[in-house]
C-alpha cells in the first residue's frame, strides 16, 4: 500500500503479452549461442567480423569511459547502484519494488555465472570463462527493472511501456557491451548472450516477485481476518 492506494505490480499486466514472447526468443538465442561456442577459446566468425576482441586497443579518452562503464558491473559498482535503487524504492514506500530491484539484478547475474560454467567458453586463457557476459547481463537487467517500475508507477500503456523497456535494455546493453569488447574482456557474442540473458530472466523474476508478494499479502489478510473473528467471538 502507498498512501492508502495499492502499490502497482512490478510486472505491469499490460506488458505481459509482449514481454513473454520477447523473453522466450531471448532465451532461445542464449541457448543457441551457448551450443555454438561451447568449449571454445577463440573468437567465432561473427566476432571477427565485428571486431578483433582480444586487441584491447581502445585509447584515451575512450578507454577511461570504458573503464568507468566496466566498473558499474564490478561488485563495488553494482552494489552501489543496487543499494541506491533499493533505497529509493523504500523511500517511496514500495517494498515490493525494493525486493524486485535486488532480485532483478541478482538473478540474471547468477544465471550468467551458471551458464559460464556450463558452456565453458574462454577468452585469454582457460581460466577466463566468457559466455555470457555477466557485466552486460547486470546492467541490462537493472535498466529493465527501472523501466518496468517506471511503467507501473506512471501507468504507461502497452506500447509506450514496452518501448521504454526495450530502449532501456538496448541502451544499457550497448554501453556495457561496447566497454567489454573494447577492453578485450569479452567477445561480441558473449555480450549478445549477456544481453539476451537479462531479457529472458528479468521479466520472469518480476512475475515471480509479484506472485510471491501477492501470496504473502493474502496470508496476512487471512490471519488478520481470523484474529478479528476470534476477537469478536471472545467479546460475545
Amino acid at each position: 500500500m502507498t498512501n492508502g492506494v495499492p502499490a502497482p505490480e512490478v510486472l505491469p499486466p499490460s506488458l505481459r503479452a509482449w514481454l513473454g514472447p520477447i523473453a522466450a526468443l531471448a532465451a532461445l538465442v542464449v541457448v543457441v549461442l551457448g551450443v555454438l561456442y561451447a568449449g571454445q577459446g577463440e573468437p567465432g566468425r561473427v566476432d571477427r567480423w565485428i571486431v578483433q576482441p582480444t586487441a584491447d586497443s581502445v585509447r584515451a579518452p575512450w578507454r577511461h569511459v570504458a573503464l568507468a562503464t566496466d566498473f558499474l558491473g564490478e561488485p563495488a559498482g553494482a552494489a552501489t547502484l543496487v543499494t541506491a535503487a533499493v533505497t529509493g524504492c523504500l523511500l517511496l514506500r514500495w517494498p515490493r519494488a525494493a525486493v524486485f530491484v535486488a532480485a532483478g539484478a541478482g538473478v540474471p547475474v547468477a544465471t550468467a555465472t551458471l551458464l559460464k560454467h556450463l558452456v565453458g567458453r574462454t577468452i585469454h586463457g582457460a581460466g577466463n570463462l566468457s559466455y555470457p557476459s555477466g557485466h552486460t547481463a547486470f546492467l541490462t537487467a537493472l535498466a529493465i527493472v527501472a523501466a518496468l517500475l517506471a511503467t507501473g508507477r506512471l501507468g504507461l500503456g502497452r506500447t509506450v511501456g514496452t518501448s521504454l523497456v526495450l530502449a532501456a535494455a538496448l541502451a544499457a546493453g550497448a554501453a556495457m557491451g561496447w566497454a567489454q569488447v573494447a577492453l578485450g574482456a569479452h567477445y561480441p557474442t558473449d555480450v549478445l548472450g549477456g544481453w539476451c540473458t537479462a531479457l529472458a530472466v528479468t521479466p520472469a523474476t518480476a512475475w515471480l516477485a509479484d506472485r510471491t508478494a501477492d501470496r504473502l499479502a493474502d496470508r496476512l489478510a487471512d490471519r488478520t481476518a481470523d484474529r478479528t473473528v476470534d476477537r469478536m467471538a471472545d467479546a460475545d
